[in-house]
């Protein structure tokens, strides 16, 4: 099992790096400055960011033909910033529907809303939790999908539509029910549809996560044409779920590039705060957590890597149990070492001083988006038992 950086990434690998401390990072406190003047519009900076990332070849990585494992090492290198990965157009949940349009879409689908996205002109949200159920358990989705002549007709509210809050987004990737024995299927719905209204937009922990944000979004009689459909009716759960799946891998290998950066900066300030005459990192059994750490997040990125691998080797389907087991690990990882992160800043760790406070946010969001930590447990469990009878 190969798991290393190969020759033909480890080019943009290290340029994508460089890209990010010499450009992004710097830049995060400009953005976050402009962003407070106008909440729910890009800021300039990242414009700026994005046409840089673009002559300098790092945009559209997503769609390049990079293996799970290749892409990995990729989307690590981009958690060491939140904003990195929308720098490179990389970012959930554009990069999650671009693959998605990439692989099941048809080519009029694919000219007229997935090459938008993959140009950095748009932008694109994802419909498929509704707050009235249980959205863990996909039977209990309850927006309907009808056919009448021509159209599909939508009906239902959704919740935390990741991306809809953008100004520049332009459709929804939605699941919804369309036939009797409740099976799903995805549509593109474009923002512009009458009927498409959003009701609030939700925050996570105080953070609104402009300019993107998470909406509720009412579907009232809203019409499209029968062609939105993406696949074919009654298949919306299998592209679900192979949409979520590497997804998952991306979304945890950034959870150990934001580690890795919250364990850099745990370092710097243990060893430049003194207190009782020496430094931090001598005293309270500091040297613990900061070895704890290196140690948690070595074993958390194996873990990840492996379930890249057996994507590539042996498809989705077979992957599960070891996406299930990356996907309840690494996010919990990740919320400790910020944890203990924010722990040795005191105060400030708490603050908008360092990114820490907001990186803690998002992770321990992860620990529900894209699947509850209890329904990855499950599938774990149920097949750990299957194997010993």
């Amino acid at each position: 099992m190969f798991i290393g950086i190969s020759d033909r990434v480890a080019p943009v690998l290290s340029k994508l790096r460089l890209f990010t401390q010499e450009v992004i990072i710097p830049n995060e406190m400009r953005y976050e400055a402009e962003l407070s003047r106008e909440r729910w519009k890009e800021p300039h900076v990242m414009s700026e960011m994005k046409a840089k990332a673009r002559s300098e070849g790092l945009s559209k990585l997503f769609l390049h033909s990079f293996s799970e494992v290749e892409y990995a090492h990729l989307a690590e290198a981009m958690g060491m910033s939140e904003i990195a990965a929308e720098v490179f157009n990389c970012a959930a949940p554009d990069s999650g529907n671009m693959s998605l349009l990439a692989h099941y879409g048809n080519t009029v689908q694919q000219e007229q809303w997935l090459q938008p996205l993959v140009q950095g002109e748009a932008r694109s949200g994802f419909a498929m939790t509704e707050s009235a159920v249980a959205s863990s358990d996909v039977s209990n989705i309850a927006t309907s999908a009808k056919k009448d002549g021509h159209f599909w007709i939508i009906n239902g509210e959704k919740s935390w539509v990741s991306g809809a809050g953008d100004p520049n987004c332009r459709f929804l990737i939605t699941l919804c029910v369309t036939n009797q024995n409740k099976e799903q299927s995805i549509f593109i719905v474009p923002m512009s549809s009458l009927g498409v209204k959003t009701t609030r937009m939700n925050s996570i922990f105080g953070y609104d996560n402009a300019p993107h944000g998470h909406a509720q979004i009412q579907f009232n009689n809203v019409k499209i044409p029968t062609e939105n459909i993406v696949g074919r009716e009654g298949q919306g759960l299998e592209i679900a779920q192979d949409r979520l799946g590497s997804g998952r891998v991306h979304q945890c290998m950034r959870s150990i590039g934001a580690a890795e950066r919250a364990l850099k900066l745990m370092v710097e300030r243990s060893t430049s705060r003194f207190a009782f005459g020496k430094p931090l990192s001598e005293l309270g059994g500091n040297v613990d957590v900061i070895a704890n750490s290196r140690i948690e997040i070595e074993m958390s990125r194996l873990m990840a890597l492996k379930a890249a691998y057996q994507i590539d080797s042996l498809g989705m389907k077979k992957s599960l149990p070891e996406i299930a087991q990356m996907k309840v690990a690494v996010p919990n990882m990740a919320l400790s070492v910020i944890d203990r992160a924010i722990q040795m800043y005191g105060g400030m760790g708490l603050s908008e001083d360092t990114p820490l406070a907001k990186m803690w946010a998002s992770h321990r969001a992860l620990r529900l988006s894209d699947g509850p930590d209890e329904v990855h447990r499950e599938l774990i469990a149920r097949i750990e038992i299957g194997s010993h009878q």
